[in-house]
């Protein structure tokens, strides 16, 4: 049996993931977890073989929570499954130690082959994800990226420092290399810019 740990914040789609691979008869969900949080405690204390996770999550996100479990060191293999046809979160998942990056909208067949893909040591990507994601790099550190993240989200600079313990000189100057880098005009068109392209 594949031992699995799902983790989707939207119930429906939770409940709907473990019906249909336990269908399948091989695969054994072990835990189910609706925050990022919650899905890496399950991976520290179940070990499953496969973590299955979505992108937008509270607590975590699910490449948060990728990074997070391939510093524990475990065996978990992750594979991401998510609406973002993001070629820039595609990169990121991979960076983040994810073996496999798979669309909601896959037939529930190519799920189940793709995670056993995974299960015995290969790779499973949305094919068409796959050719676009090497077009574009990254150009944001994590740091512009977490400041660019707060930006967009409405908060000043002086509550962006507060919250990442730094000054607010420190963060303009994040900002306005974030803004350069991606070639706008201010902090709100970074941020929007970035979510687009998969970089937040």
């Amino acid at each position: 049996m594949i031992r699995v740990v799902l983790a989707e914040d939207q119930n429906m789609i939770l409940g709907a993931l473990a019906a249909l691979l336990e269908l399948e008869g091989d695969f054994e969900i072990v835990g189910q977890a609706s925050n990022g949080s919650d899905a890496l405690e399950l991976v520290r204390t179940e070990a499953p073989d496969l973590l299955v996770t979505d992108i937008e999550m509270p607590g975590l996100t699910g490449l948060e929570l990728a990074q997070e479990v391939k510093r524990l060191g475990v065996t978990t293999r992750i594979v991401i499954v998510t609406t973002f046809a993001r070629s820039g979160y595609l990169r990121r998942a991979l960076d983040a130690g994810a073996a496999g990056y798979l669309l909601k909208d896959s037939p529930a067949g190519e799920l189940a082959e793709a995670l056993r893909r995974v299960h015995l040591g290969g790779r499973a990507i949305d094919p068409e994800l796959a050719v676009t994601a090497w077009g574009e790099a990254d150009p944001l550190t994590d740091r512009e990226r977490q400041v660019l993240r707060l930006a967009g989200d409405g908060h000043s600079s002086a509550e962006i420092g507060r919250a990442l313990e730094l000054s607010e000189g420190t963060v303009r100057n994040y900002l306005s290399e974030a803004i350069s880098k991606l070639g706008v005009s201010n902090r709100i068109e970074a941020a929007r810019l970035a979510r687009e392209k998969g970089w937040l």
